[in-house]
């Protein structure tokens, strides 16, 4: 049995409505001016005021920024950084999505400690600790409230770098399934299948361990038997908080574990075509699962229920999900020229993820997976 080294972080509230807490608890954390991190979207969806006005009842007052876009990258968070050093935070909150969770981490990065996010790829880098931060989550997606990692773009290759610190947690995650009833369709399909990705993905890798096998599993469980029913009934506040607690379960899962080779081949479609991240996993995770199916089939039948079915069975279920999405799973539809299938392969081979596929995974392995979902 795989050993590891197991001491959560992060104080987890779920429930709807919990969002109200946000005064409290920083106030109880000593929140004075919080750096409130939130794309334009949950300005004009009123999240980014409702949360202010919470901070603000608690005595906390909050500096905004919004300047960033999805996927941020390591300019836009050198412009955060001036903005919260001009603002004198000693706080933050991030509101939104993975990409507003990853932004403020990695705002916080720069503030603390300086340099640049390309200098603190990998684990532990931070010389001195982050500021307190409190997350909260929007979508049922990244997980990113549940991992110590901020993923930001390189601004030139648009390669993500995972930069990890154990200060990089949030001290505190409030999982409020109302926050997500304003999520448009689009958005809660490619953010949930991004968790299903997660949740599979988890399950398999060489660092899984009894502790990332509970949570991905149960991650699994709740995203499968809710994706369809969010998708089809998006005021079900109950479909709702089963997929954000499924979708933080799958990002506990990658703490503790890793991800493989889905996540190795879809980040240079994002890349080079600009594919949304949920798309290409869509594309892609069928495939990975076949693929992969020679050495942890038989995990994959644990998943799907279908003993002896290797993973045949669970694929064709990622299947039906991705249609339920809308979510195209052919990557011939999606714009990709056959012809730079062996660019991207390479691409993909030199992606960290990668490293932790169950399946051995190189250039020639990540050509078949691009090959098999064309």
């Amino acid at each position: 049995m795989q050993g590891f080294d197991f001491q959560p972080r992060t104080r987890v509230i779920f429930g709807a409505g919990s969002v109200a807490r946000l005064g409290e608890e920083a106030r109880a954390l000593g929140f004075r001016r919080a750096l409130l991190v939130a794309d334009r979207g949950l300005v004009e969806a009123g999240h980014v005021e409702r949360a202010s006005r919470l901070l603000e009842a608690s005595g906390v007052s909050v500096a905004r920024f919004h300047d960033f876009e999805a996927n941020p990258d390591a300019a836009m968070v050198e412009r955060g950084r001036a903005f919260a050093a001009s603002a004198g935070v000693d706080a933050f909150v991030g509101l939104g999505g993975g990409s507003s969770l990853d932004c403020a981490k990695g705002v916080n990065f720069l503030l603390t400690n300086g340099g640049r996010m390309r200098d603190y790829v990998g684990y532990g880098r931070a010389r001195r600790p982050l500021l307190p931060m409190i997350g909260v989550p929007t979508t049922a997606g990244t997980g990113s409230e549940a991992q110590s990692y901020a993923l930001v773009s390189d601004e030139r290759t648009h390669a993500k770098m995972a930069c990890g610190d154990p200060s990089a947690a949030f001290r505190v995650a409030l999982l409020d399934p109302e926050l997500t009833l304003s999520a448009p369709r689009p958005v809660t399909a490619l953010a949930g299948f991004d968790a299903v990705a997660h949740a599979l993905e988890t399950y398999v890798t060489t660092r899984r361990n009894a502790v990332s096998e509970m949570y991905s599993r149960e991650a699994w469980r709740l995203l499968e038997g809710a994706y369809e029913r969010v998708l089809a009934a998006p005021g079900d506040l109950g479909a709702r908080g089963r997929m954000l607690l499924g979708a933080h379960f799958a990002g506990a899962a990658i703490e503790n574990s890793m991800l493989g080779a889905a996540h190795a081949c879809a980040n240079p479609l994002t890349a080079r075509y600009g594919t949304e991240h949920g798309a290409a996993l869509a594309s892609l995770l069928p495939s990975v699962v076949r693929w992969n199916a020679g050495v942890v089939g038989a995990r994959y039948a644990e998943l799907s229920g279908e003993n002896g079915s290797g993973g045949e069975a669970l694929a064709r279920r990622v299947e039906e999900l991705a249609v339920a999405g809308d979510l195209g799973h052919r990557l011939s539809g999606a714009g990709v020229a056959r012809e730079d299938l062996p660019a991207l392969a390479g691409e993909a081979a030199g992606q960290w993820t990668g490293r932790f596929n169950p399946r051995a995974f190189d250039a020639a392995g990540a050509l078949e997976v691009y090959e098999w979902a064309y």
